[in-house]
């Protein structure tokens, strides 16, 4: 099967009077050999059911067709959502694909047979509420790869103690091993970003014990102020500096230090304290 060229897409989007938006976060990839690359990299098979959202004019739907057993994509324009059956079935027969023309935020399941992974190049603008959304609404899935701003995919992938480390690498490794995966150059998109690409992979896991909400509930107020000491920063969430001294203590948590030395289970520890 021959995958969308950087002509493809043009002429694709021409004759759809399709311009990428910013408010979309759309970005096109044009390079078949930078498809291949996500495919491989995510390591997918003819057993797995993938994910995808923002699949815009097809070209990495289509490289997961030629591998997967079957792609839901989750579309938020109408126009793109309508035309992807027919740019698929052009170029490949009986390929298993069903379209869901939906906010990815507001996503509460897919339908068909559970996915096994999510698959995507992610609007940069909202890449991790949707994989955050998406890992909380589909718990079948197993393992994915994301392209997402090189800046945000070092933020999900950051452990403690580093200087990236903040939210969205506590509340990625709540539910999975996230690691970064590869650097994407600018020219395989169209438009061109202004920012550097990177691929994010993750592999789910067991979350720790307690509560998902009011762990998040911890993690949000002790970087509100990532500057202060977590006595100081989660002394509005406790009702008071010396209590949040009290259930620090109690977690076994110094309360002189501040929130980005804490892991995910520390937060977790700390929550049930409450």
């Amino acid at each position: 099967m021959t995958l969308l060229s950087a002509a493809d897409v043009r002429s694709l989007a021409a004759r759809l009077d399709v311009r990428p938006t910013k408010t979309l976060g759309q970005n096109f990839v044009i390079d078949p050999n930078t498809v291949r690359k996500i495919v491989r990299t995510a390591g997918v098979g003819a057993d797995d059911v993938v994910v995808e959202v923002g699949p815009g004019l097809g070209s990495l739907t289509l490289g997961l067709l030629e591998t997967v057993r079957r792609v839901v994509a989750v579309e938020i324009d109408p126009v793109l959502a309508a035309e992807l059956p027919a740019t698929v079935a052009a170029r490949m027969a009986d390929a298993d694909l069903e379209v869901v023309l939906q906010d990815a935020l507001e996503l509460t399941g897919v339908p068909g047979p559970p996915p096994t992974a999510f698959v995507a190049n992610l609007p940069y603008n909202v890449a991790v509420p949707v994989l955050l959304t998406l890992l909380e609404q589909l718990p079948s899935l197993r393992t994915g790869l994301v392209m997402v701003q090189a800046e945000v995919a070092d933020r999900l992938a950051a452990p403690p103690g580093s200087k990236t480390y903040g939210v969205p690498s506590v509340k990625a490794a709540w539910y999975a091993d996230v690691r970064r995966a590869g650097s994407i150059g600018r020219n395989v998109f169209w438009p061109a970003p202004n920012v550097d690409s990177a691929l994010v992979g993750f592999t789910r896991r067991e979350p720790p014990p307690g509560d998902r909400r009011a762990t998040f509930a911890v993690v949000d107020a002790a970087f509100a102020q990532r500057r202060k000491t977590l006595r100081a920063a989660l002394a509005g969430w406790a009702g008071g500096a010396s209590e949040a001294e009290r259930r620090l203590r109690a977690a076994g948590i110094d309360p002189g230090a501040r929130g980005e030395v804490l892991g995910v289970e520390d937060f977790a520890k700390l929550a049930s304290e409450a």
